[in-house]
Order: structure tokens, then sequence, then C-alpha cells
């Protein structure tokens, strides 16, 4: 299970998926808000990537609850450089 964690915590795929979803809630956060569309997409990122590849390494119920814990992670980094960067910029 740490093998699989550590195996999505560090697919560009997947990060780069988060990082869009990030962009695109920061354009329209306006509009939809914040928490609303980031769980939908970190929901929506961890099932979508298990049903596309040909084999997943395990049960899908556990390979999208792992992802959603990965998918978490990632964005709380992503949100971190993201304030971390907006503090330093004045």
């Amino acid at each position: 299970m740490t093998d699989l964690l550590l195996t999505q915590l560090t697919d560009p795929f997947r990060i780069g998926l988060l990082i869009a979803l990030f962009a695109t809630m920061l354009r329209t956060q306006a509009a939809t808000g914040t928490a609303l569309p980031l769980a939908a997409g970190v929901v929506f990122v961890a099932v979508i990537i298990p049903v596309t590849m040909q084999a997943a390494p395990g049960p899908l119920w556990q390979t999208v609850t792992i992802g959603i814990v990965a998918n978490a992670i990632i964005l709380a980094v992503v949100m971190g450089l993201w304030t971390l960067i907006r503090r330093l910029r004045g």
C-alpha cells in the first residue's frame, strides 16, 4: 500500500493534472469558489487514472482511495507553494 502511494505521489501525469486543476480554480474562483472545485477535481483525477489504465495494481476501490489521499497531498503542496509565492511577492 505504501508503494502504491509513493507511485501515485511521483506520477508526473497526476501532478500535471492537479496543477492544471489548481490553475483553473484560480481563474474561476470568483464564480465557483475554492473548496468544491478542488474536491471534485481530486476525486475525478483519483478515479479517471486507474479506470483508464490497463492494469491497476490492486482493487479499484483501494487504488482510488489511495489516489484521493495522494491527490490531497499533492494539492496541499501546490497550494502551499502558491501561498508562499504570493507572500514573497508582497
